[in-house]
């Protein structure tokens, strides 16, 4: 049986390489999201035959191996580790070009079942630092409120000095969920991953900024302090795509969600112009995520699939 084990931070310089050794546009790819949701999702990792092996305990499965190497060879390894354990030989989080791929090694003995609340919503990054094009007039306009309101508003890159502005954020957030009583599954464990980011957020290389109003007026016309709004934060998936990982903001200041968005695409648009693609994850099955993600149109989904080997 394969020893898989709960990942660590000491793991990253170990498993990252072979996460990004294939180019992998899904956001199971990232090191960090392995890292922060492994609780969650009872997750244990293990490097076997130069691939990194997933297993995901929480429903029985594997994800498809990343690295380099026999394929074939890795899978039959797996498929004898699910027997050991007693479980059906599962792959979870399948692109159509993998499932394809698994179909050619092993024809007519996988049954394939689509994971629609897994998908990921990915925008060119030349899409969201532009917001260019009819369909995307409304958050241009979201933006213009927030920039007639706020003139002085600007962005600084999250550290240690502001880290604790983002804290209270992602704090005020989670109490306004609570309050609403719409702390979901996703939610809740999200917002343990993100406390999980802000403690290693160098060790494990993530990228933030951090959107500040610079003063204005609060509600009855008065000048107001500057004050944080929004922060994101992300990591490169070492291929064409950026994983946006984290994004929170002030729902209830109108523009504040689309202007950390633009602003962070034009950052990474800067700092990594071999990016084509911003990967802004899945929504979870959340009916309001999946509105707001819908709402950018969103110019790739990976699509993602569960196969199940019919010998059971």
């Amino acid at each position: 049986m394969i020893n898989f084990k709960r990942p660590t931070l000491e793991d990253r310089a170990n498993y990252e390489p072979l996460l990004q050794a294939c180019g992998f546009r899904s956001c199971e790819y990232s090191f960090t999201n392995l890292l922060t949701w492994a609780e969650a999702y009872d997750e244990g990792i293990a490097q076997v035959d130069g691939f990194a092996v997933v297993w995901i305990g929480m429903n029985g499965s594997y994800l498809w191996p990343s690295g380099r190497g026999d394929r074939k060879a890795l899978l039959e390894t797996l498929r004898q580790d699910g027997r050991e354990r007693g479980v059906p030989f599962t792959l979870a989080g399948l692109t159509a070009e993998q499932c394809q791929e698994l179909e050619a090694l092993y024809p007519g003995q996988f049954r394939f079942a689509d994971q629609e609340d897994a998908a990921d919503y990915c925008y060119t990054v030349e899409k969201l630092s532009t917001l260019s094009g009819k369909k995307l007039h409304s958050k241009r306009n979201h933006i213009r409120r927030f920039e007639e309101r706020y003139p002085n508003w600007h962005t600084e890159l999250l550290g240690e000095a502001n880290l604790a502005d983002c804290v209270k954020i992602a704090q005020d957030w989670a109490e306004e969920e609570r309050k609403a009583g719409t702390g979901a599954w996703g939610s809740r464990h999200g917002n343990q991953a993100l406390a999980l980011a802000f403690q290693h957020r160098d060790a494990l290389g993530l990228d933030g900024i951090v959107l500040y109003d610079g003063g204005g007026t609060d509600e009855a016309g008065q000048p107001a302090p500057d004050r944080a709004v929004a922060f994101c934060m992300g990591h490169s998936l070492g291929g064409d795509t950026y994983d946006v990982l984290f994004e929170k903001a002030y729902g209830q200041i109108q523009g504040a969600y689309s202007m950390i968005n633009r602003a962070f695409a034009r950052w990474v648009r800067e700092h990594y112009p071999q990016i084509v693609y911003m990967n802004r994850e899945d929504d979870m099955g959340e009916p309001n995520l999946r509105k707001a993600k819908r709402s950018y149109y969103p110019d790739l989904m990976v699509e993602k699939w569960k196969a199940q080997m019919g010998e059971g």
